[in-house]
């Protein structure tokens, strides 16, 4: 086990906790080795190096394959150095071989990872009050957007304003506007997400029918589908994470795996970290 900071090694037994949970946080680098492996002890020292140098802008997760092999079966690892990137609980991309430093540092700049600088205080988590009557809110923050149009967090207020009165055109089009430093912002992505099961349900019928289809057809995972997503939206979230639990289930590569896209997006959406986290926990545990 290394002592450094920033990296870690990583089993299956913690993987959920250490890798995938810990990924909606800071990106994670896997670091597929082993022992015996020339081109790993090249490549290994080099990742360890940026590491420490990107001071907590990612994690490196080492898995030894040969203490590991359960966990290196399931990513179907053919060689080893392999190398994967986690972001917000998935697999995002990844490489086989040892790259040179230059690259693997175009590698992380292509995915938007940045070193932090550790001079530099983690920001506050901003105090979201949540108004009495958000129409009124959306007409105060309406105001204050005229009053100071160059203040773009004021702008991202009002899209979650408007999100919580329904208006979720307008809202969308000012999230389409907001700078990257904002668009990346927790609070637009959980908007972003909530916007596109919005989107799902456009068509959709309502609870009632699709009720009814499961209840008909417990295996119409289309049905279970917008029942979550109708749930969800309706801030019932244990109920819609159960019914995507139950399509993970049932049939895990349903339509390109939307079982655990579904519950990954219900995740971004939803408050509550520790509901998130139990169903982090559920999710893995039929997974791996």
């Amino acid at each position: 086990m290394t002592n450094a900071a920033h990296v870690f090694d990583a089993s299956l037994a913690s993987f959920e906790q250490d890798v995938l949970k810990a990924s909606v946080q800071a990106p994670v680098l896997i670091d597929f080795w082993a022992t015996w492996c020339g081109p790993c002890k090249t490549l290994g020292p080099v990742l360890e190096k940026l590491a420490a140098e990107f001071n907590g802008g990612f994690r490196l997760a080492k898995v030894d394959v040969d203490k590991e092999q359960q966990l290196a079966g399931y990513f179907q690892i053919k060689s080893v150095p392999t190398v994967m990137l986690v972001k917000g609980g998935e697999i995002v991309d990844g490489f086989p071989g040892a790259l040179p430093e230059a690259q693997l540092r175009e590698f992380l700049r292509h995915h938007g990872v940045e070193a932090k600088s550790p001079a530099e205080p983690e920001p506050e988590a901003e105090a979201v009050t949540t108004p009495a009557d958000p129409h009124q809110e959306v007409v105060r923050l309406r105001h204050a957007v005229q009053t100071e149009p160059d203040r773009d967090e004021l702008k991202l207020d009002l899209a979650l304003a408007l999100l919580a009165t329904g208006a979720s055109a307008e809202a969308e089009q000012l999230l389409d506007a907001l700078p990257a430093n904002l668009a990346t912002e927790e609070r637009a992505v959980r908007a972003r997400a909530r916007l596109g099961f919005i989107a799902l349900l456009k068509d959709a019928p309502p609870r009632e029918p699709l009720m009814a289809a499961i209840a008909t057809n417990p295996g119409d995972l289309r049905a279970r589908h917008l029942l979550g997503v109708h749930l969800i939206l309706e801030d019932q979230t244990r109920d819609g994470l159960e019914q995507f639990l139950a399509m993970l289930k049932q049939d895990r590569q349903f339509d390109s795996g939307l079982p655990r896209k579904a519950l990954i997006e219900a995740f971004r959406i939803i408050e509550d970290a520790d509901l998130v986290g139990e169903y982090r926990r559920k999710m893995a545990s039929l997974l791996f």
